[in-house]
């Protein structure tokens, strides 16, 4: 069996003195031939159109979906309902999750998306980067601590979760529906993250530049 590891997209190096092409410039999706599907359903469509009036586009990772319309309903179903629906964690605490989540899985896509909302939501944008590089450097709460800990725990090893773990969570403060709400969103972003890699997805360009001035601009 001959070795296939490491032979995706190759991009080409710039020649001595020649200025680096501006990255995401193709504005591709994804890795895979999959076009939108053409019978997506009205409610869908309008989804997306409400995406692009709050925000100004739609997110890659839900035009990847739109290939099959069941697929990104079921995937928007539920990102909505752990991420925006109401919950013991605030948003940002979710959102947290996730970047840390992500970091374990070096996902590009999720770690690009959700570093942005970590940025906007915290009004810090060293927090969103300390979350994506490496929590463990910030001057995080008992509670967010606790937290991380045991959403990146779940997603290293996750057989090694002991009742331990999860009075560590009760002892700063959650719930036991708070502790529902961590497990699902670490793994929920657990499969985003799979997904996003196998595919390749590509985060759009305008989470890069969202919320990186500073805290008080």
């Amino acid at each position: 069996m001959t070795g296939t590891r490491g032979k995706g997209r190759a991009a080409r190096r710039p020649e001595a003195g020649e200025t680096p092409a501006p990255q995401e410039a193709d504005g591709a999706v994804m890795a895979l031939d999959l076009a939108p599907s053409a019978e997506l359903s009205p409610e869908t469509r309008a989804y997306l159109d409400k995406c692009r009036e709050k925000i100004g586009f739609v997110p890659n990772v839900l035009l990847a979906y739109a290939h099959d319309g069941a697929k990104l309903d079921a995937f928007a179903a539920l990102y909505n309902d752990l991420m925006l629906a109401p919950s013991g964690l605030s948003k940002l605490e979710r959102e947290m999750i996730a970047v840390a989540v992500s970091s374990v899985n070096r996902c590009y896509y999720c770690l690009t998306a959700h570093g942005a909302a970590v940025r906007e939501l915290s009004g810090d944008p060293v927090l969103g980067e300390l979350m994506a590089m490496n929590y463990r450097a910030a001057a995080l709460s008992p509670r967010h601590r606790a937290m991380l800990d045991f959403a990146v725990a779940l997603s290293e090893a996750p057989w090694t979760i002991e009742e331990e773990d999860r009075e560590v969570l009760r002892d700063v403060g959650f719930t036991e529906r708070d502790l529902w709400d961590i497990a699902a969103v670490a793994s929920f972003f657990n499969m985003s993250n799979r997904m996003a890699s196998a595919v390749d997805m590509r985060p759009n360009r305008p989470y890069h530049d969202a919320a990186r001035g500073p805290a008080d601009a």
